[in-house]
């Protein structure tokens, strides 16, 4: 059987590429940690203070890495101080939910926070009811609607998101809840029909703190939390 010399060297050419290719994307091993999905559609709750309540914010899970837990004292480093309450909580909604993140889901949380305090304004509803649970939806919806009974529009615009921390944890039979701290700079104007600002400022920029509690039942294939409390700080 004659194989002539060009065979050969397309064959080699075409091993070399399959090699590099593979080393170059590397191969799936069942454990890289899913997608963010993050509803990009999301509002900010109407409230006579600056609380912006996050709606049933949709936030997945990444697995921690294969295998176990840090040990107990370098678990949760730079997240919740050993031994406290926090930690406590922490490890509480881990031992029921092992694909828990508590970095990936601040990062997840972040973005919600924006993008609800944005629908919010924009009185889109639809994103919100998939965000929230029912009592928060129907707190905005009412804050909507009375914005819109007035003839009033909302603008508001992000300067800086400067902070999102724990502040409580807590697994409560198969729900776990997770509270954050949100510290921001945004600029906030609500006019009339006239376009006359009645509300804030198109120009100055507000310090706002709230604490947004979120829920998911740990015992469900369902990887999303909603958005079950909010308050804020003055």
């Amino acid at each position: 059987m004659n194989v002539d010399i060009y065979t050969i060297i397309f064959l080699a050419l075409a091993v070399f590429i399959f090699l590099r290719l593979r080393n170059v994307l590397g191969q799936r091993t069942g454990s890289e940690r899913p997608y963010e999905r993050v509803n990009r559609d999301a509002p900010r709750p109407a409230d006579n203070s600056n609380v912006v309540p996050l709606p049933g914010t949709v936030i997945d899970q990444a697995p921690l890495a294969p295998g176990e837990l840090a040990p107990a004292v370098d678990r949760w480093k730079g997240i919740a101080e050993p031994g406290s309450a926090l930690a406590a909580g922490l490890d509480a909604v881990a031992a029921q939910d092992s694909t828990f993140d508590p970095q990936y889901f601040l990062t997840g949380a972040r973005s919600a926070y924006e993008m609800i305090v944005q629908a919010f304004a924009s009185g889109d509803r639809r994103a919100l009811k998939d965000l929230l649970s029912k009592e928060v939806y129907d707190s905005f919806d009412a804050a909507i609607r009375a914005r819109e009974q007035a003839g009033h529009t909302t603008e508001t615009r992000f300067v800086s998101i400067d902070k999102a921390e724990f502040v409580a944890a807590e697994q409560r039979d198969r729900i776990a809840n997770l509270t954050v701290r949100f510290v921001s700079q945004m600029i906030t104007a609500t006019r009339d029909k006239a376009g006359t600002v009645v509300e804030g400022s198109p120009d100055k920029v507000t310090d706002v703190t709230d604490i947004w509690t979120f829920a998911r039942d740990t015992s469900s294939r369902d990887p999303n939390w909603k958005l079950v409390r909010t308050e804020s700080m003055e």
